[in-house]
């Protein structure tokens, strides 16, 4: 039987229709990175539009190299909260120059590269409970959800209790009917019913007059000069700047790691053992896109939870995050027309995968207390910091506490006790 190129690449039984569907799918809920990373780094004084260009070259390259060397449906861009550290901590709070910090960035990604072909970050997964894994998957899919119902409109800022049900505007109304047709078309099992719902959304946009149709589709006035290889390495070798390295080390650390193990069993990437086979290759290209990251001119690329969109809708192989990429390249020249797809559009869709994600908490015993509490923290934490890395933290070490307390410390894996200390750096940095 002749084997098509697609299938020597990305396996037999390839479903190219399906991973196409699930790669667009992907692109859409991550695609507000490419506005709000320049939004957010421009802050920095750095040039905006050439940020635009940047963040769409990184994310589209880093992620079909993703595809390509790791066959699975996990896209890369630069990190929410790792630009902002960059942007507002580094630059305009310590006074650090925008190019240094890039230099901090990529000094950052090389002692990740170290870490990984040491075997120290696979050995440091491999210390993490199995229930501890189940509880990050379901505390990444309740921080999913909780993005989408801010993105939608139905959760607001409260001066009082911080966040309050938003009134039914007429976008949360149009989410709304995007989202139930999301669920309608899950009831009939009908693929690629996340992407028809944001379509569905946009287009419902349209004709009430939310959203307006560009001028013009394309736009050619493209480049890259201001940022692209500025950073300074030796700026950035400074005894006075480990703090910063070390900080942004841990964040894209367990931002990895939380979100690749999290979304693993989503996309059948684990083993009956619990383990990631393919984890120290994904860290391996991780730990190489926030190097090439910073050389290009942006904060420290890390491993995106949207990925769970589209391994919802059907993504398993490295296919899906071809398109992904191809398209961030692609939309390179076609900003114009992607500013139309209104976030409360996509926002249904990551509510879906909140969802999708919960089926996890069955396999957490929450009777036992030394692993019940701790997978408590991790899921309550993960959300209500809005980071995933301050919820591991947490989670890692009220896990130890709860051996310790039960009289259990031999139980704690040495590799553990390496990750505790890194949380306690990380809470004092």
């Amino acid at each position: 039987m002749k084997v098509s190129l697609l299938e020597k690449m990305f396996g037999p039984g390839v479903r190219c229709v399906t991973e196409v569907v699930a790669g667009v799918t992907t692109f859409l809920t991550m695609a507000y990175i490419i506005f709000v990373n320049p939004d957010i780094l421009s802050a920095a004084g750095m040039d905006k539009t050439a940020l635009i260009v940047v963040t769409c070259l990184v994310s589209g390259v880093i992620t079909i190299m993703t595809g390509l060397l790791t066959n699975t449906p996990l896209a890369m861009a630069p990190g929410m909260g790792l630009n902002a550290f960059f942007a507002f901590t580094l630059v305009q709070n310590q006074g650090i120059t925008w190019q240094i910090a890039l230099g901090i960035v990529f000094i950052s990604g090389a002692f990740f590269l170290i870490l990984t072909w040491l075997g120290l970050r696979q050995k440091l997964m491999d210390a993490i409970p199995t229930q501890l894994l189940d509880a990050i998957a379901v505390g990444i899919g309740v921080f999913i959800a909780f993005i989408g119902l801010q993105n939608l409109g139905l959760v607001v800022k409260n001066p009082t209790t911080a966040v309050a049900a938003g009134d039914l505007t007429e976008t949360v109304l149009i989410g709304l009917a995007g989202l139930l047709l999301m669920v309608f078309l899950e009831f009939r099992h009908i693929r690629g019913s996340l992407l028809l719902g944001i379509l569905f959304a946009t287009l419902l946009s349209i004709i009430l007059g939310d959203t307006v149709l560009p001028q013009r589709i394309l736009t050619l006035d493209i480049h890259v000069t201001p940022v692209l290889a500025k950073l300074d390495i030796m700026g950035a070798l400074k005894i006075s700047f480990i703090a910063p390295i070390f900080t942004l080390l841990f964040m894209d650390l367990f931002d990895s790691l939380g979100t690749l193990l999290g979304v693993a069993r989503e996309a059948d990437m684990m083993d009956e053992d619990g383990n990631v086979p393919k984890l120290n290759r994904l860290l391996t290209v991780d730990a190489g896109a926030t190097m090439f990251g910073a050389f290009c001119g942006t904060s420290t690329t890390t491993t995106y939870v949207e990925s769970a969109s589209g391994i919802a809708s059907g993504g398993r192989t490295g296919l899906t995050s071809v398109v992904t990429g191809l398209i961030f390249l692609l939309a390179i020249p076609l900003v114009p027309l992607l500013v139309i797809v209104p976030s409360y559009a996509t926002a249904p869709a990551l509510i879906m995968v909140g969802f999708f994600m919960m089926k996890n908490i069955l396999r957490i015993d929450f009777r036992r207390m030394e692993t019940g509490f701790p997978s408590f923290i991790i899921i309550v934490m993960i959300a209500l910091s809005y980071s995933i890395s301050t919820g591991l933290a947490f989670g890692f070490l009220s896990y130890s506490l709860m051996k310790i307390f039960a009289g259990k410390i031999r139980d704690i894996p040495p590799s553990l006790w390496v990750i505790n200390l890194m949380c306690l750096l990380f809470f004092v940095v």
